[in-house]
């Protein structure tokens, strides 16, 4: 899988979604929406780099290949469910969506384990 690549086109959403926020959605939103909003770009980000980073250290030696699309897997599924169901949640405010949350956090935790007990491992 092309793990760079998506996380390139991850980021680029990233973008698109902080801007959108950021200028069609101000004037719509109650702090309490822009601040879900803003979360969910933030997460968005931050995981994207993360699945930016990790097949690198494939590449490197570092990790192995299984191990490097697992941590990814994971990475993308957090996304989708943690930033995913918070921009849903922001833009239609259905609280229960709130209830998908915990699992992105879940795949975000489960990716950075195992990425870490991989390069443990890889010693």
């Amino acid at each position: 899988m092309p793990w760079s690549a998506i996380a390139a086109f991850l980021l680029a959403l990233a973008v698109a979604l902080g801007a959108f926020g950021a200028h069609a959605l101000k004037a719509r939103f109650d702090a309490y929406s822009m601040g879900i909003w803003e979360k969910a770009v933030f997460y968005h980000f931050i995981h994207a780099m993360g699945l930016l980073i990790v097949p690198l250290l494939a590449k490197t030696g570092l990790l192995s290949e299984s191990a490097s699309s697992r941590v990814s897997m994971l990475l993308v599924a957090g996304i989708l469910l943690f930033s995913g169901s918070l921009y849903t949640l922001a833009l239609t405010g259905v609280r229960t969506l709130g209830a998908v949350t915990p699992l992105g956090g879940v795949a975000f935790l489960a990716a950075w384990i195992c990425l870490g007990l991989s390069l443990l491992r890889s010693r």
